[in-house]
Protein backbone atom coordinates (compact mmCIF):
# COMPACT_ATOMS: atom_id res chain seq x y z
CA UNK A 1 0.00 0.00 0.00
CA UNK A 2 1.33 3.32 -0.68
CA UNK A 3 2.49 6.17 1.48
CA UNK A 4 0.26 9.09 1.60
CA UNK A 5 1.66 12.62 1.72
CA UNK A 6 1.15 16.57 1.63
CA UNK A 7 2.43 18.45 -0.83
CA UNK A 8 2.21 22.34 -1.58
CA UNK A 9 0.65 22.47 -4.95
CA UNK A 10 1.06 25.79 -7.57
CA UNK A 11 -2.39 25.10 -8.85
CA UNK A 12 -2.31 27.30 -12.05
CA UNK A 13 0.37 30.37 -12.31
CA UNK A 14 -0.78 33.28 -10.23
CA UNK A 15 -0.23 34.82 -6.86
CA UNK A 16 0.39 33.36 -3.71
CA UNK A 17 -3.19 32.15 -3.09
CA UNK A 18 -2.81 29.21 -5.88
CA UNK A 19 -0.76 27.98 -3.41
CA UNK A 20 -2.79 24.86 -1.53
CA UNK A 21 -1.79 21.77 0.36
CA UNK A 22 -2.72 18.43 -0.85
CA UNK A 23 -2.29 14.83 -0.61
CA UNK A 24 -0.99 12.60 -2.68
CA UNK A 25 0.53 8.68 -3.26
CA UNK A 26 4.20 8.44 -2.72
CA UNK A 27 5.89 6.84 -5.79
CA UNK A 28 7.73 3.32 -5.31
CA UNK A 29 11.85 4.12 -5.01
CA UNK A 30 13.99 3.64 -7.72
CA UNK A 31 17.39 2.09 -7.18
CA UNK A 32 19.56 4.47 -5.71
CA UNK A 33 17.12 6.30 -3.71
CA UNK A 34 16.27 7.10 -0.22
CA UNK A 35 12.59 8.45 1.26
CA UNK A 36 13.18 11.45 3.56
CA UNK A 37 10.82 12.45 5.71
CA UNK A 38 10.69 16.10 5.24
CA UNK A 39 11.26 18.40 8.50
CA UNK A 40 11.56 21.59 6.73
CA UNK A 41 12.05 22.49 3.13
CA UNK A 42 13.86 25.78 1.60
CA UNK A 43 11.79 28.70 -0.45
CA UNK A 44 13.88 30.35 -3.18
CA UNK A 45 13.22 33.23 -5.66
CA UNK A 46 13.19 30.51 -8.32
CA UNK A 47 9.82 29.01 -6.47
CA UNK A 48 7.81 32.25 -7.01
CA UNK A 49 9.40 32.65 -10.80
CA UNK A 50 7.19 29.10 -11.25
CA UNK A 51 4.44 30.48 -9.30
CA UNK A 52 4.32 33.29 -11.38
CA UNK A 53 4.78 31.58 -14.39
CA UNK A 54 7.80 32.80 -15.41
CA UNK A 55 10.41 29.85 -14.34
CA UNK A 56 10.76 27.90 -18.03
CA UNK A 57 12.55 25.10 -15.89
CA UNK A 58 9.54 24.13 -13.46
CA UNK A 59 7.50 20.96 -14.43
CA UNK A 60 4.39 21.51 -15.85
CA UNK A 61 1.34 22.81 -13.84
CA UNK A 62 -0.39 21.96 -11.17
CA UNK A 63 3.24 20.61 -9.74
CA UNK A 64 5.04 20.75 -6.65
CA UNK A 65 8.06 22.82 -6.36
CA UNK A 66 10.37 23.31 -3.83
CA UNK A 67 15.11 22.58 -4.72
CA UNK A 68 16.04 22.06 -1.01
CA UNK A 69 15.52 19.86 2.20
CA UNK A 70 16.07 18.21 5.02
CA UNK A 71 15.04 15.93 7.76
CA UNK A 72 15.39 11.74 8.23
CA UNK A 73 15.77 8.99 6.25
CA UNK A 74 13.18 6.62 7.06
CA UNK A 75 13.07 4.19 3.68
CA UNK A 76 15.91 2.55 1.13
CA UNK A 77 15.81 1.39 -1.95
CA UNK A 78 18.75 -1.06 -1.76
CA UNK A 79 20.65 -3.05 0.56
CA UNK A 80 23.63 -1.02 0.48
CA UNK A 81 22.06 2.03 1.68
CA UNK A 82 20.78 0.24 5.00
CA UNK A 83 23.26 1.80 7.05
CA UNK A 84 21.55 5.38 6.20
CA UNK A 85 18.09 4.63 7.63
CA UNK A 86 17.36 6.91 10.32
CA UNK A 87 19.76 9.73 9.41
CA UNK A 88 19.20 13.18 9.68
CA UNK A 89 20.27 14.65 6.27
CA UNK A 90 20.15 17.70 4.21
CA UNK A 91 20.44 18.42 0.22
CA UNK A 92 18.94 19.21 -3.23
CA UNK A 93 16.34 17.44 -4.90
CA UNK A 94 15.12 18.51 -8.52
CA UNK A 95 11.40 20.23 -7.76
CA UNK A 96 9.30 18.23 -4.82
CA UNK A 97 10.55 19.83 -1.97
CA UNK A 98 7.41 21.32 -0.80
CA UNK A 99 6.08 17.98 0.83
CA UNK A 100 6.33 16.32 4.00
CA UNK A 101 7.75 12.92 2.20
CA UNK A 102 10.10 12.82 -1.01
CA UNK A 103 11.92 10.37 -2.57
CA UNK A 104 15.68 11.49 -3.23
CA UNK A 105 19.06 9.84 -5.04
CA UNK A 106 20.94 9.62 -2.08
CA UNK A 107 24.00 10.49 -3.87
CA UNK A 108 22.34 14.20 -3.18
CA UNK A 109 22.24 14.24 0.60
CA UNK A 110 24.84 15.29 3.23
CA UNK A 111 24.09 14.52 6.88
CA UNK A 112 23.31 17.27 8.85
CA UNK A 113 25.97 18.36 11.23
CA UNK A 114 25.22 18.53 15.05
CA UNK A 115 25.30 21.97 15.48
CA UNK A 116 22.55 22.33 12.96
CA UNK A 117 18.72 21.91 13.90
CA UNK A 118 16.33 21.01 10.60
CA UNK A 119 15.26 24.51 9.50
CA UNK A 120 19.06 26.23 9.56
CA UNK A 121 20.10 22.74 7.25
CA UNK A 122 17.18 22.91 4.09
CA UNK A 123 18.44 26.80 4.19
CA UNK A 124 21.89 25.41 3.21
CA UNK A 125 22.43 23.85 0.06
CA UNK A 126 20.81 25.87 -2.55
CA UNK A 127 22.10 29.71 -1.24
CA UNK A 128 25.89 28.46 0.00
CA UNK A 129 26.50 25.79 -2.98
CA UNK A 130 25.67 28.94 -5.47
CA UNK A 131 27.66 31.08 -3.62
CA UNK A 132 30.45 29.00 -3.65
CA UNK A 133 30.15 28.17 -7.18
CA UNK A 134 29.66 32.49 -7.27
CA UNK A 135 33.03 33.45 -5.50
CA UNK A 136 35.24 30.79 -4.93
CA UNK A 137 34.46 28.29 -8.64
CA UNK A 138 34.29 30.81 -11.35
CA UNK A 139 34.70 34.17 -9.50
CA UNK A 140 38.23 33.11 -7.56
CA UNK A 141 37.55 36.09 -5.12
CA UNK A 142 41.45 36.58 -3.70
CA UNK A 143 41.95 38.26 -0.06
CA UNK A 144 43.32 41.39 -1.52
CA UNK A 145 40.29 42.02 -3.93
CA UNK A 146 36.73 43.20 -2.85
CA UNK A 147 33.23 41.84 -3.72
CA UNK A 148 29.94 43.93 -3.89
CA UNK A 149 27.46 41.46 -3.40
CA UNK A 150 23.82 42.54 -4.47
CA UNK A 151 20.94 42.03 -2.32
CA UNK A 152 23.04 41.03 0.28
CA UNK A 153 20.39 40.46 2.78
CA UNK A 154 19.11 37.20 0.77
CA UNK A 155 20.08 34.18 1.21
CA UNK A 156 22.83 33.86 -1.34
CA UNK A 157 23.90 37.62 -0.26
CA UNK A 158 24.60 36.38 3.26
CA UNK A 159 25.90 33.11 1.87
CA UNK A 160 28.74 35.77 0.02
CA UNK A 161 29.01 37.54 3.24
CA UNK A 162 30.43 34.54 4.96
CA UNK A 163 32.54 32.87 2.07
CA UNK A 164 34.35 36.48 1.66
CA UNK A 165 35.20 36.70 4.95
CA UNK A 166 36.30 33.80 5.44
CA UNK A 167 38.74 34.56 2.89
CA UNK A 168 39.65 38.07 3.51
CA UNK A 169 38.10 39.93 0.95
CA UNK A 170 36.80 43.29 1.43
CA UNK A 171 32.66 43.46 0.99
CA UNK A 172 30.51 45.88 -0.07
CA UNK A 173 26.61 45.26 -0.34
CA UNK A 174 23.69 46.56 -1.61
CA UNK A 175 20.41 46.10 0.72
CA UNK A 176 17.32 48.81 1.96
CA UNK A 177 18.19 50.64 4.73
CA UNK A 178 16.61 48.69 7.81
CA UNK A 179 18.91 45.89 7.02
CA UNK A 180 21.96 47.71 7.50
CA UNK A 181 22.62 46.92 11.33
CA UNK A 182 22.37 43.24 10.77
CA UNK A 183 24.54 43.26 7.96
CA UNK A 184 27.23 45.32 9.82
CA UNK A 185 26.58 43.19 12.53
CA UNK A 186 27.32 39.93 9.90
CA UNK A 187 30.74 41.57 8.99
CA UNK A 188 29.68 43.68 6.09
CA UNK A 189 32.73 46.59 5.73
CA UNK A 190 30.49 48.56 3.89
CA UNK A 191 26.85 48.99 3.15
CA UNK A 192 24.44 51.40 0.36
CA UNK A 193 21.04 51.72 0.53
CA UNK A 194 19.86 51.47 -3.17
CA UNK A 195 16.65 53.21 -2.51
CA UNK A 196 18.13 56.44 -0.91
CA UNK A 197 21.27 56.97 -3.35
CA UNK A 198 22.47 55.83 -6.47
CA UNK A 199 24.58 52.73 -5.74
CA UNK A 200 27.29 52.63 -8.50
CA UNK A 201 28.53 56.19 -7.30
CA UNK A 202 28.70 54.77 -3.76
CA UNK A 203 30.73 51.88 -5.11
CA UNK A 204 32.97 54.36 -6.61
CA UNK A 205 33.23 56.91 -3.94
CA UNK A 206 34.24 53.25 -1.39
CA UNK A 207 36.96 51.81 -4.07
CA UNK A 208 38.64 55.65 -5.08
CA UNK A 209 36.97 55.48 -8.72
CA UNK A 210 38.33 52.11 -9.24
CA UNK A 211 35.68 49.72 -9.29
CA UNK A 212 35.52 45.96 -7.34
CA UNK A 213 36.82 43.00 -8.91
CA UNK A 214 33.54 40.87 -8.51
CA UNK A 215 30.06 41.54 -8.65
CA UNK A 216 27.54 38.92 -7.73
CA UNK A 217 24.20 40.09 -9.22
CA UNK A 218 20.74 38.52 -9.27
CA UNK A 219 18.42 40.79 -10.56
CA UNK A 220 18.68 40.67 -13.51
CA UNK A 221 18.13 43.34 -16.74
CA UNK A 222 19.68 47.07 -16.83
CA UNK A 223 21.35 46.24 -13.72
CA UNK A 224 23.56 43.56 -15.11
CA UNK A 225 24.66 46.46 -17.21
CA UNK A 226 25.24 48.63 -14.50
CA UNK A 227 27.32 46.64 -12.24
CA UNK A 228 29.31 46.01 -15.27
CA UNK A 229 30.14 49.66 -14.79
CA UNK A 230 31.21 48.85 -11.65
CA UNK A 231 33.92 46.69 -12.42
CA UNK A 232 37.58 47.10 -12.07
CA UNK A 233 40.21 46.11 -14.34
CA UNK A 234 40.40 42.07 -14.34
CA UNK A 235 36.63 42.38 -12.57
CA UNK A 236 33.99 39.91 -12.89
CA UNK A 237 30.37 40.04 -13.30
CA UNK A 238 28.23 36.87 -11.78
CA UNK A 239 25.27 36.99 -13.10
CA UNK A 240 22.51 34.45 -11.01
CA UNK A 241 19.03 35.69 -11.68
CA UNK A 242 16.67 37.49 -13.07
CA UNK A 243 14.24 38.62 -9.60
CA UNK A 244 13.80 42.24 -11.08
CA UNK A 245 11.58 40.39 -13.60
CA UNK A 246 9.18 39.33 -11.16
CA UNK A 247 5.36 39.70 -10.75
CA UNK A 248 2.24 37.64 -11.69
CA UNK A 249 -0.34 37.66 -14.54
CA UNK A 250 0.17 39.75 -17.34
CA UNK A 251 1.88 42.41 -15.91
CA UNK A 252 4.37 39.82 -14.69
CA UNK A 253 4.62 38.87 -18.00
CA UNK A 254 5.15 42.35 -19.48
CA UNK A 255 7.65 43.33 -16.86
CA UNK A 256 9.86 39.94 -17.14
CA UNK A 257 9.85 40.98 -20.76
CA UNK A 258 11.14 44.39 -19.97
CA UNK A 259 13.79 42.96 -18.20
CA UNK A 260 14.83 40.59 -20.77
CA UNK A 261 14.91 43.95 -23.39
CA UNK A 262 17.13 45.35 -21.04
CA UNK A 263 19.86 42.56 -20.46
CA UNK A 264 22.89 43.45 -21.36
CA UNK A 265 25.34 41.81 -24.51
CA UNK A 266 28.78 41.74 -23.32
CA UNK A 267 30.78 41.46 -27.31
CA UNK A 268 34.44 39.17 -26.87
CA UNK A 269 36.29 42.06 -28.13
CA UNK A 270 35.27 44.39 -25.61
CA UNK A 271 35.72 41.87 -22.91
CA UNK A 272 39.31 42.05 -23.86
CA UNK A 273 40.08 45.57 -24.02
CA UNK A 274 38.33 46.29 -20.86
CA UNK A 275 40.46 43.54 -19.13
CA UNK A 276 36.18 41.47 -17.95
CA UNK A 277 35.02 38.77 -17.34
CA UNK A 278 30.93 37.92 -17.12
CA UNK A 279 29.91 34.36 -16.11
CA UNK A 280 26.30 32.96 -15.18
CA UNK A 281 25.11 30.52 -12.56
CA UNK A 282 22.03 28.07 -12.34
CA UNK A 283 22.67 25.35 -9.52
CA UNK A 284 19.00 24.03 -11.32
CA UNK A 285 21.27 23.02 -14.84
CA UNK A 286 23.99 21.11 -12.28
CA UNK A 287 22.34 18.04 -11.84
CA UNK A 288 24.35 16.23 -13.63
CA UNK A 289 27.37 17.18 -11.59
CA UNK A 290 26.90 15.52 -8.23
CA UNK A 291 30.99 14.66 -7.73
CA UNK A 292 31.33 19.10 -8.46
CA UNK A 293 28.48 19.50 -5.72
CA UNK A 294 30.28 17.31 -2.96
CA UNK A 295 33.08 18.55 -3.51
CA UNK A 296 32.19 21.98 -3.16
CA UNK A 297 29.56 21.06 0.09
CA UNK A 298 32.50 19.54 1.74
CA UNK A 299 34.34 22.71 2.44
CA UNK A 300 31.10 24.09 3.70
CA UNK A 301 29.97 21.50 5.78
CA UNK A 302 33.53 21.84 7.59
CA UNK A 303 32.74 25.33 7.53
CA UNK A 304 29.67 24.34 9.61
CA UNK A 305 31.57 22.58 12.04
CA UNK A 306 34.68 25.51 12.28
CA UNK A 307 31.75 28.27 12.85
CA UNK A 308 32.24 30.33 9.68
CA UNK A 309 29.15 29.10 7.83
CA UNK A 310 26.65 30.84 9.60
CA UNK A 311 22.98 29.81 7.59
CA UNK A 312 20.62 32.10 9.30
CA UNK A 313 16.57 31.60 9.01
CA UNK A 314 14.60 34.62 9.11
CA UNK A 315 11.16 33.27 9.18
CA UNK A 316 9.64 29.64 9.07
CA UNK A 317 6.03 29.39 7.93
CA UNK A 318 3.52 26.05 7.77
CA UNK A 319 2.60 24.49 4.71
CA UNK A 320 -0.51 26.14 4.61
CA UNK A 321 0.70 29.44 5.18
CA UNK A 322 3.08 29.04 1.62
CA UNK A 323 1.81 31.80 0.20
CA UNK A 324 2.25 33.71 2.75
CA UNK A 325 6.13 32.74 2.67
CA UNK A 326 5.92 33.56 -1.04
CA UNK A 327 4.62 37.29 -0.71
CA UNK A 328 7.11 37.63 2.72
CA UNK A 329 10.09 37.23 0.02
CA UNK A 330 8.16 39.08 -2.58
CA UNK A 331 8.15 42.05 -0.37
CA UNK A 332 11.44 41.88 0.19
CA UNK A 333 11.07 41.31 3.49
CA UNK A 334 13.49 38.40 4.31
CA UNK A 335 16.92 39.20 5.74
CA UNK A 336 18.23 35.03 5.08
CA UNK A 337 16.55 32.25 3.90
CA UNK A 338 12.44 31.51 4.34
CA UNK A 339 11.71 27.84 4.95
CA UNK A 340 8.48 26.08 4.90
CA UNK A 341 7.70 23.17 7.67
CA UNK A 342 4.86 20.61 7.35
Amino acid sequence: MAQTRQQVVIRRAGSPDVLAVQSSDLPALNSGEVTVEVAAAGVNFADILARQGLYPDAPPLPCTVGYEVAGTITAVADDRLEHRLGERVFGLTRFGGYASHINIPAEQLFEIPQNLNFEEAASLPVAYLTAWQLAVVMGQLRPDETLLIQNAGGGVGLALLDIAQHLGATTIGTASGRKHEFLKQRGLDHAIDYTQQDWLSAVLNITDQRGVELITDPLGGASWRKSYRALRSTGRLGMFGVSEGAGSGVAGKLRMLSTAIKMPFYHPVSLMNDNRAVFGVNMGHMWHEVDKISAWMKPLIEGIESGWVRPKVDAVFRFEQAGDAHQYIENRKNIGKVVLTP
